[in-house]
């Protein structure tokens, strides 16, 4: 009887979930286990996970919703351990405490805030924000080594394979543009070679001719000299 309740319960809180999606929350029950559901934890804006995707499992017993789950989380995150059940007021650990009103949705919203904080409980971890935005800058990458993640969530692989484009196709682009880059300072040396051998050319061209009109000048000069000379050689053997 307790497994037919179990098993109605989830059904009618997975048309739920499909019906009224939860912010920043995706989750699903194992094809071949209804106790079993994997979820996906997208890191909220303006926190260290932002970017970042979490996956986890929830392990319902075949008592629930009278008895809690147990909660574990596979991807790292820098906030929990992870493959370990984590102790949360929700989960398995506090059983005086659980609220059978309590479903999936409300599970994995809790398991979001605590996430968020910085409260201590068993499973959780003590890093730093750098660390923690560069786990979730790689979850992705983590999570579709994960059969059960690729088969469950094939949006968020599509995602990761979007990503990897994007990335692929930036690191082209900084490549053409590094070597635009190299290609016009060669041209701009070589235009600068050519400018100078062109300048040095003009030089030599203008030297040449100074030199030669120069030349002119003296030859000239050495004729009026000459001339006046002669003038003067004649006037005085007149006298």
């Amino acid at each position: 009887m307790a497994q037919a309740i179990c098993r109605k319960r989830l059904q009618m809180e997975l048309v739920s979930l499909q019906k009224s999606p939860v912010e920043h929350i995706t989750a699903l029950p194992h094809d071949k286990n209804i106790l079993e559901w994997h979820y996906v934890l997208e890191g909220p804006p303006g926190t260290p996970y932002e970017g970042g995707h979490y996956h986890g499992i929830v392990r319902f017993p075949k008592e629930y919703p009278y008895k809690p789950p147990s909660i574990i989380m596979y991807t790292k995150n820098g906030r929990f351990k992870t493959n370990m059940r984590l102790c949360l007021s929700m989960s398995d650990y506090h059983v005086e405490q659980w609220n059978p009103m309590w479903s999936v949705s409300s599970i994995l919203q809790g398991l979001l805030s605590f996430m968020v904080e910085n409260t201590a409980t068993l499973g959780s971890m003590e890093t730093s924000e750098a660390r923690r935005r560069a786990l979730a800058a790689k979850s992705l990458e983590e999570n579709v080594k994960n059969k059960d993640f690729c088969a469950l969530f094939p949006q968020y692989v599509e995602l990761y394979k979007e990503r990897l484009e994007a990335k692929r196709n930036k690191k082209l682009e900084q490549e053409a543009a590094a070597e635009n880059l190299d290609t016009n300072l060669i041209e701009s040396a070589r235009e600068g070679e050519s400018l100078n051998e062109a300048n040095a050319a003009a030089v030599q061209h203008n030297a040449a001719e100074f030199s030669d009109v120069s030349c002119r000048i003296v030859i000239l000069a050495l004729g009026v000299v000459a001339v006046i000379i002669s003038y003067l050689y004649g006037s005085q053997n007149s006298n």
